[in-house]
């Protein structure tokens, strides 16, 4: 396979969960705000949203405030956010074009059919026609990963947009850990204390996994167990550890069909390792922030080493 066909493949996963991720940011920033204040602080949990975007210094470059209007313009509508969801689902269809015949017909259709109905809605919506428009993207992301695992063979393209994806979701995972820890609690207040319940349920409905919770667990919420949740179930589709299986597998099949490995596959099989053999309680004991941001750093490695050694 060509590196550039590869490229496109991959940040069309890229894109498409980046698209779904950022729908998933606002949806839970709607439910908080929707909260009693008292529940919430002194905290700005629009500027959260943006912050767990990875985009908090451009905003403040564009917009002197950050409120459920600016937010959902930069998040949601913004051309100049390279992460907005528009900028996002516009990249993943200008990739798919490129690799028009890489791709079956049916995700074609999903990104294509995604980017003219996406026009058609205004950005001045209500909040009632927002949450829709947030439901409609989360569907455009299902359809198109669906699509994927239902039509493309198990070859090399497949290959890289599953690692696009996965990437992805793993540097969005730990994001919203990462602002659970410095941002979504006050500085009075430490881990597990009286506003977690509230703060961790909405983040597990951010990933989709609250129903998932309570299946493993069997009990009210826990911090710690959520950590372990989106950090080291390996049955979590969503966690760091379930994300690196996925990651280590690709590889490998990469490495054995190109019959050549490298970095990208000793970086990923490095962290599936330190996942696999981490328990919550260490990761609470080195601190929850540190363990995410060097994770966070890890992952953006291991992106560039994947970009290093197929895509360029």
């Amino acid at each position: 396979m060509l590196s550039r066909t590869a490229d496109s493949l991959f940040w069309v996963a890229r894109y498409t969960e980046r698209a779904d991720f950022i729908a998933r940011t606002l949806e839970a920033t709607v439910r908080l705000t929707a909260l009693p204040h008292a529940y919430l602080g002194e905290r700005n949990e629009w500027e959260s949203a943006v912050d767990s975007a990875g985009d908090l210094t451009l905003f403040r470059s564009l917009y002197s405030q950050a409120n459920e209007d600016t937010v959902r313009d930069f998040l949601a509508f913004s051309p100049v956010n390279p992460s907005s969801i528009r900028s996002c689902l516009e990249v993943a269809r200008e990739n798919a074009r490129s690799v028009r015949t890489a791709l079956t017909s049916e995700m074609w259709d999903a990104l294509n059919s995604a980017w003219l109905e996406l026009k058609s809605f205004d950005t001045a919506m209500s909040s009632q026609d927002f949450s829709r428009f947030l439901d409609w993207v989360k569907r455009v992301a299902l359809t198109f990963d669906g699509s994927a695992y239902r039509t493309m063979l198990r070859n090399d393209a497949f290959w890289f947009t599953r690692l696009g994806n996965a990437l992805e979701r793993a540097d969005n995972t730990a994001r919203i850990l990462d602002v659970k820890c410095h941002l979504l609690l006050p500085e009075t207040d430490g881990i597990g204390g009286s506003l977690d319940y509230f703060q961790w349920t909405t983040i597990l409905r951010e990933v989709s996994a609250l129903t998932a919770y309570h299946w493993v667990y069997r009990q009210s919420i826990k911090p710690m167990l959520v950590a372990d949740l989106l950090i080291l179930n390996r049955q979590m589709p969503r966690s760091l550890a379930n994300c690196y299986e996925i990651l280590v597998r690709h590889l490998d099949l990469i490495a054995d069909a190109y019959g050549r490995r490298g970095p990208s596959q000793r970086i990923a099989a490095t962290q599936r390792a330190r996942l696999s053999g981490a328990t919550i309680e260490d990761v609470f004991a080195s601190g929850v922030p540190t363990f995410i941001g060097e994770f966070i750093n890890d992952n953006n490695r291991l992106g560039t080493a994947i970009g290093e050694q197929y895509l360029s």
